[in-house]
């Protein structure tokens, strides 16, 4: 049978079409060649209309050109022109080999548009049979492979199918889930980071300043499902096995893959995010993210700009710039100004509250803090506290109290000596932005003395406490970190 240069497969769905036994048509054209234009009606069939034909047509075309590349049936090298091969002056073997590796690419085309497809089965099947096409292409390459650096793996099916999956305009995060069970392979996973890299970059570079919500939280939701390894003699789950010496291989190098996942994340995270997306980073950061950076302290930019966001975001910000700074020897004189900056009346009442406190008492329990900066942090929650709500006084008195604990020379805050006819101007400057300039140890406790007369009994009460010695022993604040005022209000009665 001559082969037909091409039959119109029709781009638009077909509804109505008669019923084909398409596993026997893929035996057909494995058995003869004669019945090579048969695969015109496995593509037709790809374009139905049906979910459960297309998944059928996708299983046929994954058996059929998995089978073509395992036999060397497809043509290798610079692909020529239909037309002009069919017509040219090839052997009737070239011309199979050429015919076939045009309709393989138009299949490839088809199963990545239905990545975009509204039923999940859908995606989740032409997903699995482009993977196998790229473990199939990586055994039997298709394209004349830079054999020093990249070997013979796929890397621009898997560019196709990463810039698909990350969708601008629909959540994908259960394909990508899917799609994590090929990330758990060593080279799978490299090329996939470089992949995110070069998709991210050509992506936001024509939306600058834009946000693209979907697409940013897919491209998210994907490069958080990566688990690193983190020691070289894990990477031995290959989907492409060399037969070659793979000392020069990058995949196989575990300083190349923190390499590419640290590229991947900053070259993310350069770009304006939505405030939640913020948040969704911040929190896995410390566990999931720096520990595999080359250099996590080039994080700074990211955490520095998520500080500017505000709110709970700020907080999550200094606690990666903590980190950063006690396990990775960044220099940031900044942390404890900034930090300062955050004691405003809002915290009181967030909602985030809680965090808050836990996370401030872990940035000031180191003993070798300079008083200055202890009196500062004690002085200003001192006087927030003259306008804060009864639950949030049951946190900052004990807090206040085992700063001084920590830091005995800021007992003369609560021992301020004062001559009975002088005037109590306080030299406090609660508007001063840096705890160095805001004269703090000139000061003294006096707004407790304040709160030993509230309408609420336990605050008095707690604030009575600073009349006598303090004792040695901090008060365990984490009991009174989540109290609610209902529970305040039935242990008054």
């Amino acid at each position: 049978m001559a082969l037909t240069e091409k039959r119109n497969v029709s781009s638009k769905l077909n509804p109505k079409r008669p019923k084909i036994d398409i596993e026997s048509i893929v035996e057909g054209i494995l058995g003869s060649r004669k019945r090579a234009n048969d695969v015109f009606d496995i593509l037709e069939s790809l374009r139905s209309a049906k979910e459960k034909d297309v998944i059928s047509a996708a299983s046929a075309c994954s058996k059929l050109f998995s089978t073509l590349l395992e036999r060397k049936d497809l043509f290798i090298g610079k692909l020529p022109d239909e037309d002009e091969a069919l017509n040219g002056d090839y052997s009737a073997e070239e011309k199979y080999h050429i015919f076939m590796r045009h309709r393989y690419n138009s299949c490839v085309e088809m199963l990545l548009e239905y990545l975009h497809h509204e039923v999940h089965e859908v995606k989740e099947s032409v997903l699995s049979c482009l993977m196998k096409f790229a473990a199939a292409e990586g055994q039997h390459p298709l394209e004349d492979m830079d054999w020093s650096e990249h070997y013979s793996f796929p890397r621009q099916l898997i560019q196709l199918v990463v810039d698909n999956i990350l969708s601008k305009t629909t959540d994908n995060s259960l394909l990508i889930s899917k799609f994590q069970e090929y990330l758990e392979m060593e080279d799978v996973r490299y090329y996939v980071m470089s992949s995110i890299r070069v998709n991210v970059s050509a992506v936001m570079e024509k939306n600058k300043e834009v946000l693209l919500h979907v697409y940013q939280n897919n491209v998210f939701t994907l490069m958080s499902s990566i688990n690193m390894p983190s020691q070289e003699s894990e990477l031995t789950n290959f989907m492409v096995k060399q037969e070659a010496k793979l000392e020069d291989w990058k995949a196989t190098k575990l300083s190349d893959h923190k390499r590419g996942f640290e590229k991947m994340w900053l070259g993310f995270l350069k770009y304006k995010l939505p405030v939640s997306m913020y948040k969704k980073v911040l929190v896995i950061l410390h566990d999931a993210v720096l520990p595999h950076m080359i250099k996590p302290t080039l994080m700074i930019d990211f955490l520095t700009a998520a500080y500017d966001v505000g709110g709970a975001i700020s907080l999550l910000a200094l606690n990666g710039l903590f980190v950063l700074i006690h396990q990775h020897n960044l220099d940031y004189p900044d942390f404890y100004r900034k930090l300062y900056n955050l004691l405003e009346p809002s915290v009181f009442h967030a909602k985030y509250r809680a965090r808050f406190f836990h996370l401030v008492n872990l940035f000031l329990s180191s003993s070798h803090l300079p008083v200055y900066l202890v009196a500062a942090f004690a002085k200003r929650l001192a006087r927030l506290a003259l306008t804060a709500p009864p639950t949030a006084l049951l946190i900052v008195l004990p807090f206040i109290y085992n700063l001084i604990r920590r830091h005995p020379s800021c007992r003369v805050l609560i021992h301020k000596p004062t001559a009975e006819d002088e005037a109590l101007e306080d030299p406090y400057v609660m508007d001063e932005e840096d705890p160095v300039h805001c004269c703090a140890l000139e000061s003294s406790l006096w707004e407790i003395k304040t709160l030993q007369k509230h309408y609420h009994p336990d605050v008095a009460k707690a604030a009575m406490l600073i009349n006598t010695p303090l004792p040695v022993q901090e008060d365990d604040i984490s009991e009174v970190l989540e109290i609610t005022t209902h529970e305040m209000n039935n242990n008054e009665s």
